[in-house]
């Protein structure tokens, strides 16, 4: 499952936000997206966790958390056909 995490303070790291949402389960990957231009992170990311009931524990427990002195908002990614 594919999700969505937005609000990340700019100086927030892949391994940070990995580290983040592997207390609740495995993440496979985790990908900030960066401005072209400047390459500063845009503030969203998406983060794939295999595991269904890992993913919806993830959204339950980490939405609306603390991370770097930002609060964090996260939900199931919406894949545009």
């Amino acid at each position: 499952m594919k999700l969505y995490v937005k609000n990340l303070a700019w100086k927030t790291t892949d391994v940070e936000l990995k580290d983040h949402f592997a207390k609740v389960g495995y993440v496979a990957d985790v990908k900030i997206i960066v401005d072209h231009a400047s390459g500063r992170s845009r503030g969203f990311a998406f983060i794939t966790m295999p595991n269904v009931d890992e993913a919806k524990t993830a959204i339950q427990t980490l939405n609306d958390t603390m991370l770097n002195g930002r609060t964090i908002y996260v939900s199931e990614s919406i894949q545009k056909a």
